[in-house]
């Protein structure tokens, strides 16, 4: 993903509150780092091939894990 903002004509916006752009830009990092993750264990593959299925997480397992961590979380508004 390209960190330069979008340079082409747009027609007018509405600007943000201060707020309101701070949980933008939040939101942007937390989804760029994701993507970043992805592309890590993408590129790791593409490298290594991919890794032996003994060494692996059954999915179930992973689920329950994610489940368990969206359970602690904090509700938030999209």
């Amino acid at each position: 993903m390209s960190q330069q903002p979008a340079t082409a004509h747009v027609p007018e916006r509405l600007p943000l509150d201060e707020h309101a752009a701070a949980s933008v830009l939040a939101y942007a990092a937390e989804q760029r780092a994701k993507v970043d993750v992805l592309a890590s264990v993408l590129e790791d593959i593409a490298a290594r091939g991919y890794p032996a299925p003994e060494t692996g997480v059954l999915w179930e397992t992973a689920r329950d894990a994610h489940l368990a961590r969206l359970v602690d979380e904090q509700p938030r508004v999209a």
